[in-house]
């Protein structure tokens, strides 16, 4: 079923959507064409007042809380989420699966939390606050907005969206984490409480089926406390939280493969809430899961004889983005010089030993190769 999924995921999805830059003017035409069942309804104002977005859909006991982009430059999720708008608009032959999941499931999802940061591109809000690190003090009215929603909501459950960088790997492995999971942790302990064995067995019932699709790049993202972040404020309060990481796949710098496992993480996820039949604890399994590394670069040049080090060397280079003209630019920069035999990357060049004489010339040399 999982192959048709994806098949009709490549038909269907929201076509209109598309690359890493994703403001607010490109998601306003699809959200005035959702109609009955769907309810869309502004819920407040960035910093900069532009609106932010609530869509509910579903009648079921079970209350589903998902949001996406509270940092703007990463818009993975949200391009997700409208290809689940559009699955719970038509799912063609998956009409039972859809209508299991709007019999026994509330769903509220806020598409765009961070308008103003999606505008510039930046993980921050306009006023330089950090969403996910607002939990506490709520400084941000994009962090109010949300805790206003959780606490008239009341979720059973949360989805929070994310997008992670390039560098990370799994485990001990040079493959890249497409998606990463995590259940928050709830104190500085890190104990596996009620509430987080409930979220590690919603990760499991995703992994199993992922694990499949892109066996062995799957990973866990670190369970380290943070006092102020949302997941594990929200985990801490009761609302149990998952969190979701769309990181890369082989050449996918637009993310539009990615976006197909986020959305099919998503719906494995929803579908395991909805279909009730929880009774069995595999939470155990979760930390089957390998931790996320940090081994990979976009680009390595390999065998470059730095005379300054008098050795031979490699260079790992990572992509900073840059917001030109509308446009995501990915400009290389060297993170790392030495041997990077245990590193992988997205692109390799052979530079079969060519001679420089010092860090500053390699500057130069490595330009001249891309």
């Amino acid at each position: 079923m999982v192959q048709k999924i994806q098949d009709w995921h490549s038909l269907n999805k929201a076509h209109s959507l598309s690359g890493r830059y994703l403001p607010l003017t490109s998601i306003e035409p699809l959200l005035k064409e959702l109609n009955f069942p769907f309810q869309v309804s502004n819920i407040g104002t960035s910093f900069n007042k532009l609106p932010i977005n609530k869509i509910c859909i579903g009648t079921g006991e079970m209350k589903v809380l998902i949001w996406s982009q509270m940092h703007g430059n990463e818009s993975t999720g949200t391009k997700a989420l409208f290809d689940m708008f559009n699955f719970l608009k038509s799912p063609n032959e998956f009409s039972l699966l859809r209508d299991c999941i709007l019999n026994n499931c509330t769903l509220t999802f806020l598409p765009l939390l961070n308008p103003d940061g999606a505008l510039t591109y930046t993980r921050v809000n306009a006023q330089n606050i950090d969403l996910n690190r607002d939990a506490v003090d709520m400084k941000a009215p994009e962090s109010k907005v949300l805790h206003n929603v959780l606490r008239e909501f009341k979720p059973d459950y949360c989805f929070n969206l994310h997008d992670q960088r390039t560098i990370f790997t799994v485990g001990k492995t040079k493959k890249p984490a497409t998606i990463s999971f995590l259940a928050p942790s709830e104190d500085e302990s890190r104990e596996v409480t009620d509430g987080r064995k409930e979220t590690m067995n919603v990760i499991v019932a995703m992994n199993e089926v992922m694990q499949k699709l892109i066996p062995g790049q799957i990973g866990r993202y670190t369970d380290e406390f943070y006092p102020t972040a949302t997941g594990d404020n929200f985990q801490k309060a009761g609302y149990n939280t998952t969190l979701i990481e769309a990181g890369h796949f082989k050449d996918d710098y637009d993310r539009e493969q990615v976006r197909l496992y986020k959305f099919l993480s998503l719906l494995i996820g929803i579908n395991y809430l909805a279909d009730g039949n929880r009774a069995l604890d595999k939470h155990n399994a979760y930390f089957e899961i390998p931790n996320n590394s940090k081994k990979y670069f976009d680009i390595i040049c390999k065998n470059i004889f730095i005379k300054e080090k008098d050795e031979m060397c490699d260079v790992g280079l990572v992509f900073k983005e840059i917001l030109e003209h509308k446009t995501v630019v990915f400009n290389p920069e060297i993170k790392k010089v030495g041997n990077l035999a245990k590193y992988a990357a997205n692109k390799v060049i052979d530079c079969q030993g060519a001679i420089v004489n010092n860090e500053s010339e390699l500057h130069f040399f490595i330009k001249k190769q891309l």
